[in-house]
């Protein structure tokens, strides 16, 4: 059965296929799976006795085996341009940062995949603080559907840039996206769910066989190995060249386009060799790449590069025909950065 993660989830803890299962073994119809699903991650319910369309035995029955929980809201802040970030919480108190960025009619939702993250890349600070569990399903999804209902809008794009790796927790991610993407979900397009790895690329390869149209955005931030390797030790042993060689698979495979995100640090990854082997890393072969200033993080040594270093870069990249654009920051009055809202609320 599709059960991803920990007991404590509940029925939150199963993907798409698992609930089918669940009410198979049940020896009820499957259009009552549908019905389940729709009540969950449509209509947001609380509780089984919300879903008066379920028989009653199925109720107590799901009550007593899978219970429900949702996620909730231990804090929000603020931002002058519009954007809020959330710290949720689960009902084993764990606590996991989101995004939610509005643009126009446009709402996007920047999630969280794991509590906390085991690559331990130098500028993040989720990486501090280490790794606590992987989400489940349904609860990666909560913290889409909560913000959707604070700014009291739908949810247009979402993408897994939180905290966490994805691809350590495949599994649920994909679950979580099919939620979003379902009729009886967020109906969120499949184009539209980005998910962002740090590069594991047998997972990229998987990625690319799903049936959805799920984007995919790599963090690439060098294309230089040693400093690659210096600012993401643990994926070092994905190298570059089989981490290209996979994107352009990826592309083979699947007619999309990858992102690649290239945080700006100074004097770290902005120089002219950094830029002459990213404009080679890119060459013929079929991606965007997402220029990032960097969120400084307190005691990680790093600082953002300078404004023209990062123009100097997207006119040179464009200039080659790499398609290239700059991230437009937002939220930096309200600790844009994954991981730090989450170390202030626990101090």
């Amino acid at each position: 059965m599709s059960r991803t993660m920990p007991e404590i989830a509940g029925i939150k803890a199963y993907d798409p296929t698992g609930v089918d299962e669940i009410v198979a073994q049940a020896g009820l119809p499957a259009f009552r799976a549908k019905q389940l699903k729709g009540w969950i991650y449509g209509k947001g319910a609380c509780s089984y006795d919300e879903m008066t369309n379920l028989p009653k035995a199925m109720r107590e029955q799901l009550a007593e085996s899978y219970p429900l929980h949702r996620a909730e809201i231990a804090k929000v802040v603020k931002s002058s341009d519009g954007t809020r970030k959330y710290l949720v919480k689960y009902s084993d108190e764990t606590l996991v940062e989101a995004v939610g960025i509005p643009s126009g009619d446009r709402l996007t939702v920047c999630f969280s995949t794991q509590a906390g993250c085991s690559m331990g890349c130098a500028f993040c600070a989720t990486g501090k603080g280490g790794f606590h569990r992987n989400l489940a399903p349904g609860e990666i999804f909560d913290q889409v559907a909560l913000i959707a209902d604070d700014f009291g809008q739908r949810v247009t794009n979402a993408v897994a840039m939180g905290q966490g790796e994805p691809f350590l927790n495949y599994e649920a991610v994909i679950g979580a996206l099919r939620y979003m993407n379902a009729d009886y979900g967020l109906g969120i397009g499949a184009r539209r769910l980005t998910v962002s790895t740090c590069g594991i690329i047998p997972m990229i390869r998987r990625l690319a066989s799903e049936p959805e149209q799920f984007t995919l955005a790599v963090s690439l931030h060098s294309a230089v190995q040693n400093t690659r390797d210096k600012l993401m030790t643990n994926v070092s042993n994905y190298t570059l060249d089989r981490l290209r060689d996979s994107l352009i698979s990826y592309s083979d495979a699947t007619g999309r386009r990858p992102t690649l995100e290239y945080a700006m640090i100074n004097s770290v990854n902005d120089t002219d060799e950094e830029l002459e082997a990213l404009i080679a890393f890119c060459r013929k072969m079929l991606c965007h790449v997402n220029l990032i200033p960097l969120n400084k993080v307190q005691g990680s040594g790093y600082l953002p590069s300078r404004a023209e270093r990062v123009k100097l870069f997207e006119q040179e990249l464009n200039s080659k025909g790499i398609e290239t654009t700059v991230r437009s920051s937002r939220g930096k009055d309200i600790q844009g950065a994954c991981g730090q809202l989450r170390q202030d609320y626990m101090e």
